[in-house]
Parts: C-alpha cells; sequence; structure tokens
C-alpha cells in the first residue's frame, strides 16, 4: 500500500510545478517555524524590558529559524513513508519524489551547522539548548510517537526550549522567569497537541500515530477532560509569576482572564465531545500563546 501511494504521489508532483523555494517552505514548516521563533523572540523581549540590541534580536530570529528549519527537516526525512499515507501530508516534497533523501539532509545539516554556530555568538548555554531541542524534536519526539502517547509530553520540551533559547540569550542563564515561561510554553502545548490529534484523527490514525491521551486512542470527551485538567497549571504559573514580581498586578489579571478562557474551551471539549469544539480549542490555541507573551512582556514593566 505505501509503495502504490507513494507511486501515485510522485507522478501527482510531476504533473504540478512547484517551485524550490515553496518545497524548501514546507520542508522547514514555514509558518510553523515563523511561530516558534516569535515565541523565543517574545521571550527575549519579557526578560529585556525594553533594553535590547536590535542586531541581536536578528540574529536570535535568525538562529531560531535556521535551527528549527532544521528539526523539521529532519523529522519530514524519518517520517517520508507515513507522510505519504496522509492526505495533509502527502504533497510534501519528499514523499512526492520533488526533494531527495540527501537534498533534505544537507538542507538540514546547514541550517544546524549556521543556526547552532549563530546562537552560540549569544553564550553556549543558548547553543546547547538550541542543539537539545533539534535532536529532542527530530530524533526523539518523531520516532516515539508511534509507540505512545506519551510522545505529545516528549515533543513539548523541544517545543518549549524556544522561550528558554530567548531568555538565556539575553540573561546568559537560566532564570526564575525562564522556568516559568518554560512551563507555560510546555503545558499550553498539551491541550494544543490533542485539539490537533481530533482534528486529524484520521490521518494520524492511518500512520499508526499514537497523540491522543487515552490508551484506546478512540476519539471522545475524555480528550476535553484532559485538555481542561492540563490548562490549570498555567493559572498556577500565572500565579508564581505575579507572587515573585515578574508581572504586575493588570497583566496578572489579564493572563489570569485568557487562562480561564483557554480552560473553558477545553471543558466544551469535554462536554460536547465534538469536532466543532475540538476546533475551537485549536483555534484558541494558536491565540493563546503570543498573547500571554505579549501580556508578559507588558507585565515585566510591572504593569
Amino acid at each position: 500500500m505505501k509503495d502504490r501511494v507513494a507511486t501515485y504521489n510522485t507522478s501527482e508532483a510531476n504533473s504540478v510545478k512547484v517551485s524550490k523555494w515553496e518545497d524548501f517552505k514546507v520542508l522547514v514548516k514555514f509558518r510553523l517555524n515563523i511561530t516558534v521563533v516569535l515565541s523565543s523572540v517574545l521571550a527575549y523581549l519579557i526578560v529585556a524590558q525594553g533594553s535590547f540590541n536590535w542586531l541581536q534580536l536578528a540574529l536570535l530570529t535568525l538562529g531560531g529559524f535556521l535551527v528549527t528549519g532544521s528539526a523539521n527537516a529532519l523529522n519530514q526525512v524519518l517520517e517520508k513513508e507515513y507522510d505519504s499515507l496522509m492526505e495533509r501530508t502527502k504533497n510534501r516534497p519528499i514523499p512526492t519524489g520533488r526533494m531527495t533523501i540527501s537534498e533534505a539532509v544537507l538542507y538540514a545539516g546547514i541550517m544546524a551547522l549556521f543556526g547552532i554556530t549563530i546562537l552560540a555568538m549569544f553564550n553556549p548555554l543558548s547553543a546547547f539548548l538550541g542543539t537539545a531541542a533539534l535532536v529532542s524534536y527530530a530524533f526523539v519526539y518523531t520516532p516515539f510517537k508511534r509507540f505512545s502517547p506519551v510522545a505529545v509530553w516528549i515533543g513539548a520540551i523541544p517545543g518549549a526550549l524556544p522561550v528558554l533559547i530567548g531568555t538565556t540569550a539575553f540573561q546568559g542563564e537560566i532564570t526564575t522567569i525562564a522556568i516559568l515561561l518554560f512551563a507555560v510554553q510546555f503545558f499550553w502545548q498539551l491541550p494544543h497537541f490533542w485539539a490537533i490529534g481530533w482534528m486529524s484523527y484520521d490521518d494520524y490514525k492511518r500512520a499508526g500515530y499514537k497523540l491522543l491521551p487515552v490508551k484506546d486512542q478512540v476519539r471522545d470527551s475524555r480528550i476535553g477532560l484532559s485538555s481542561f485538567v492540563w490548562t490549570l497549571p498555567l493559572l498556577i504559573l500565572c500565579s508564581i509569576a505575579f507572587i515573585t514580581a515578574e508581572i504586575g498586578v493588570i497583566s496578572f489579571v489579564l493572563i489570569s482572564i485568557v487562562n480561564l478562557w483557554y480552560a473553558s474551551k477545553g471543558w466544551t471539549l469535554y462536554k460536547n465531545g465534538d469536532t466543532d469544539s475540538a476546533k475551537k480549542l485549536m483555534y484558541a490555541s494558536f491565540a493563546y500563546l503570543p498573547v500571554v507573551l505579549i501580556l508578559f512582556i507588558i507585565g515585566s514593566n510591572g504593569i
């Protein structure tokens, strides 16, 4: 079956002209990459408190983009057979044959080399965290998600490291606010992953991915309950940020409102157990992180 699908996709690719640039954007998951880099940049701005260097900000953006792009490229190399089985990924450049494995690995290697080198210009810790994010995403999370739902928790670690990289790029060490931001991004991802798992259920089932927080991998209201429960630590983390004076009272109140709104989307999925509720949770997750990080920037000035 895999061979038939791969053959079909290759012939389909030959009939559709796609530029090298467009294929490269797909390889590095351009839109997702930008979102990841944005979280790193916002974390940098939180700890900088208005005192930052524009050149450093540009280097952080470029370094983060290259490291994330390398991880995404390696992810597609390792999942080439499974990508060909899923509707949303079957037209990617590798399963269609528009890009060879060697080309993709070459791109990944070059991006990793330059990306980590740029992060090392800040300090060794940022370079180490960038390397850890790349390796854990590509070589731990990627294969593990075919074996256990625990993969979501594993994937949330490299998924949260960008904010840690952003803070260490400015501070040179792991501080209280760095740990808090890492934890916020970690727990935010769980409902985010599970909402996407609900929406892409058929695709993931065909590829054999186990990303739902239930042993039987059945799409039902238990996913909503898990999503709701694991938004609650976000309220605790933001309370700690207020108690430790990392944010002011106004920002704390606004962030708490956003947290309750995010939690309510998980609760709605639990009560309704339908695709419409899962879609609303997914869209809420897209909005949550940038809004909260911007509020942290405002709050870092005592507001």
